[in-house]
């Protein structure tokens, strides 16, 4: 299971995007899922990359969240931007990794994709509630490189 298209079905896929319109509703972070193949690169640094490349930086309030995967690698990543990273703990992601990563063990990788993304958004909901006019600002889609 190293190819990007068989990684998810097509209904994990639509469970991961309504977990993200799911986790959104409580906050006005903007959450992102992307999956490639594989990289080079540290898989922290190629999260970067791509959440530039996904314009997740031009966020009104620098609130942007990837969830960066390589599945040829067994590897991930989780990147929060400016605005999120000047509020939280350094340690901040390593509770909603650790989840994730008790799934993946069991071979529940859309489970453990669901469960960060949900727990991203009540970690964001403390720092950047939903608030009326809140707009969404990014694609729920899950990208693929």
């Amino acid at each position: 299971m190293s190819k990007v298209e068989d990684f998810l079905s097509k209904e994990e896929e639509l469970t991961i995007v309504e977990a993200i319109r799911v986790a959104e509703k409580n906050t006005s972070g903007e959450i992102r899922v992307h999956i490639e193949q594989t990289t080079s690169k540290v898989p922290f640094d190629r999260a970067l990359e791509v959440f530039h490349e996904l314009k997740m930086n031009e966020t009104q309030q620098q609130n942007g969240v990837i969830f960066y995967f390589a599945v040829a690698d067994k590897t991930f990543a989780i990147c929060g931007d400016k605005g999120i990273n000047d509020l939280v703990a350094a340690d901040f992601w390593d509770c909603t990794k650790d989840a994730m990563i008790s799934q993946f063990k069991s071979g529940n990788f859309k489970q453990g994709i669901v469960d960060g993304i949900l727990n991203a958004g009540e970690q964001l909901k403390k720092y950047f509630p939903w608030s009326e006019g809140d707009t969404n600002e990014l694609s729920n889609e899950i990208s693929k490189g």
